[in-house]
C-alpha cells in the first residue's frame, strides 16, 4: 500500500464531506470494516450501521447523512461508497515510473515511443505503432500494426491490440483481453456452407475505459466498433462487430452483445445479460443478470427475464412460479366443479 498518510480534515476537504471529530486524526489506509486496524479509514453505507462502528479499530470512518455522532472521527457525506473509493484511489495511487523497453522486446519499424514508458519483456509491437506518454505495457502483450496509444494507458499482461485499433488516453485493459480480432459474420451458399465476410473495420476506445480481463471486442466488419469514454467493461465480456458502447456504460461479467447494438449513456447490463443484434438501447437503460433483450428499449427502461420485459412485471410474475403447483391443482378442481354443475343442469 505504501506509507501514505493523511488527516482526516484534508481526506473530508477532498470527498467535499462534513467533519465530525478530531481532523488531526491520521489515516493510512482504506480497511474493511469487520477487520479493520489502526489506520484504517472505514465506511458504513446507511444510518442503522452506525452500531457497528463501536468497537471498531479503525481510526475514522466515512459515515452517511442521518448519522449524527458516531463512534470515531468521521466524514459525513452524501454517497460513502463514492467517498471511499475517491479517497482508496488516493491512497493506491502511484508514480508512474519509467522503466524504458525491456531487451526482450520487440519493436517494429517506425514505431513512435517516447521516452516516458515502460515496455515489459516479450512484448511486441507491430510497424508504425504510436504509444502516448507514460504508457505501461506489461509481459507478453502483442500490439499490432499501426496501433495509437494514448497517453497513462495500462495495457496488462497477455492483451493483443490487433492491426490498426486506437485506444485512447487514462485507459486500463486487464490480462488475456483481445482488441480487435474478427467480427462474427458469414454468408452461407445454397448448400449450407458458411463463406467468412471479411472483417476490414477496426476498433475505437475512447478515454477513461476500463476494460477487465479476458474480454474480446471484435473489429467492425467496415467502419469501427467503438467504447466510448468512460465505460466500465467486466471480465469475460463479448462486443460484436460495429457495437456502439455508450459513455459511462457498465457492463457486466459475461456480458454479451451482438452485432451492430448501439448502447446509449449509462446504459448498466447485469452478468450474464445479452442482447440480439442491431437493436438500440436508449441512455440510462438497465437489464437484469441473466436477461435476454432482443428489441430496442427506450431511454430510461428497466427490463428482465428472457425475453426481456419490464422489471416489475417479472418481479411479479416470478413471485407466481413457486405457487404454479398449487394453482394448477386449484384450477383442476374447478374445472372438475364446473364439469359436475354443467352435467347436473343438463
Amino acid at each position: 500500500m505504501g506509507d501514505k498518510q493523511q488527516t482526516l480534515a484534508r481526506l473530508a476537504e477532498m470527498v467535499d464531506g462534513e467533519l465530525l471529530g478530531d481532523g488531526a486524526t491520521v489515516v493510512t489506509n482504506v480497511g474493511d470494516l469487520d477487520q479493520a486496524v489502526a489506520g484504517d479509514l472505514v465506511f458504513i453505507t446507511k444510518a442503522a450501521m452506525a452500531e457497528r462502528l463501536n468497537g471498531c479499530r479503525a481510526a475514522a470512518a466515512i459515515v452517511p447523512t442521518g448519522v449524527e455522532a458516531p463512534s470515531l472521527p468521521a466524514i459525513r457525506v452524501r454517497d460513502p461508497y463514492l467517498a471511499a473509493a475517491v479517497i482508496h484511489q488516493w491512497f493506491v495511487a502511484e508514480p508512474f515510473v519509467a522503466r524504458g523497453v525491456h531487451p526482450t522486446a520487440h519493436l517494429g519499424v517506425d514505431c513512435s515511443i517516447p521516452d516516458q514508458v515502460t515496455i515489459g519483456p516479450l512484448v511486441v509491437l507491430g510497424d508504425r505503432v504510436q504509444l502516448g506518454e507514460r504508457v505501461v505495457i506489461h509481459a507478453g502483450v502483442v500490439v499490432g500494426d499501426d496501433v495509437v496509444v494514448g497517453d497513462d494507458t495500462v495495457l496488462h499482461a497477455n492483451v493483443s491490440v490487433r492491426a490498426g485499433c486506437r485506444i485512447g488516453a487514462r485507459v486500463a485493459i486487464h490480462d488475456g483481453t483481445v482488441i480487435g480480432s474478427d467480427g462474427f459474420g458469414y454468408a452461407t451458399d445454397a448448400r449450407g456452407n458458411h463463406v467468412k465476410r471479411p472483417q476490414v473495420g477496426t476498433v475505437r476506445i475512447d478515454d477513461d475505459v476500463e476494460i477487465g480481463a479476458n474480454v474480446c471486442i471484435d473489429r467492425a466488419t467496415f467502419g469501427t466498433t467503438w467504447i466510448q469514454r468512460g465505460a466500465k467493461i467486466d471480465n469475460l465480456v463479448q462486443i460484436g462487430h460495429n457495437v456502439v458502447v455508450g459513455e459511462s456504460a457498465i457492463l457486466a461479467g459475461q456480458v454479451g452483445i451482438a452485432g451492430s447494438t448501439r448502447l446509449g449513456r449509462n446504459v448498466v447490463m447485469g452478468g450474464q445479460a445479452g442482447t440480439a443484434g442491431h437493436i438500440t438501447l436508449g441512455d440510462r437503460v438497465m437489464v437484469a443478470g441473466k436477461a435476454g433483450v432482443h428489441n430496442s428499449l427506450e431511454a430510461g427502461t428497466v427490463v428482465a427475464g428472457i425475453p426481456a420485459f419490464s422489471h416489475r412485471q417479472w418481479l411479479r410474475a416470478s413471485a407466481l412460479v413457486p405457487k404454479l403447483p398449487e394453482l394448477a391443482r386449484a384450477v383442476r378442481a374447478l374445472e372438475q366443479k364446473l364439469e359436475k354443475l354443467l352435467g347436473a343442469s343438463y
